[in-house]
């Protein structure tokens, strides 16, 4: 990839959902460039298209019409096995639920990804236990996801992102199920990510998370309808 090309490129993205004949315009004629290592904030109403733009981000999903280029591939050339390996090992996803498993220990779920990438056992507890640290949850690993607060499932989903050193870091609404103050320490803990250098991607409805980013790109209706570049702001609650 060149140093002028961005690591996204989003060129005429449509997204339609077909039920009962009845179509869906979830986004219409997004064009998107992502940086690498910019912190990207996707802001706007319940329904606008947010979570949909993600999932096309991410690889979960694909869009009825348009262009995607990821680090200078052409998504819609890739097979389901590509696209497998580049969620495994380029994107990390942090959501609203956690999307924790309930019977595997703290440890055995930021593990998990890494099982899944063929990583030796030594090199898994290496990843296992720096992400943890960096989220300060070294001390619950061997605890379940019951016996842990809101909060700490949530930190626990981001050292499971982190484990595997994504290139992109996709957030849906990460601080949507916690209180204010554990949204502000998950918030800071993502800004810290990215002043290392990490790509992210949020979206978020909370107006006080969108300062954050370093761009915000507001969607209505499945179109953007405006664009601010600001400068980065310390997570408060």
């Amino acid at each position: 990839m060149s140093d002028n090309q961005a690591l996204i490129h989003l060129e005429n993205i449509s997204k339609v959902f077909l039920t009962d004949e009845i179509e869906t315009h979830a986004l219409s004629d997004i064009n998107l460039d992502i940086n690498e290592g910019e912190f990207l904030s996707i802001s706007g109403p319940s329904g606008c298209g947010k979570s949909t733009l993600l999932s096309i981000l991410g690889l979960l999903d694909s869009p009825s019409d348009g262009s995607y280029t990821l680090a200078g591939r052409q998504v819609a050339t890739l097979d389901n096995n590509e696209r497998s390996r580049i969620r495994n090992l380029d994107v990390g996803f942090i959501f609203q639920s956690f999307n924790l498993i309930g019977d595997l220990t703290v440890y055995e779920n930021v593990e998990l990804p890494l099982i899944y990438r063929g990583l030796k056992s030594a090199d898994r507890k290496s990843r296992v236990m720096e992400a943890l640290e960096k989220v300060q949850m070294s001390h619950r690993q061997s605890h379940y996801p019951h016996q842990l607060s809101g909060g700490q499932q949530q930190r626990v989903a981001v050292a499971r992102a982190l484990g595997g050193s994504p290139r992109i870091l996709l957030a849906d609404e990460p601080t949507g199920n916690l209180d204010s103050k554990n949204g502000a320490m998950v918030m800071q803990m993502l800004q810290d990510l990215n002043n290392e250098g990490a790509t992210i991607c949020m979206v978020t409805h909370d107006e006080r998370y969108n300062e954050i980013a370093s761009r915000i790109v507001h969607l209505f209706d499945g179109k953007i309808v405006d664009e601010t570049v600001r400068a980065k702001a310390v997570a408060t609650a």
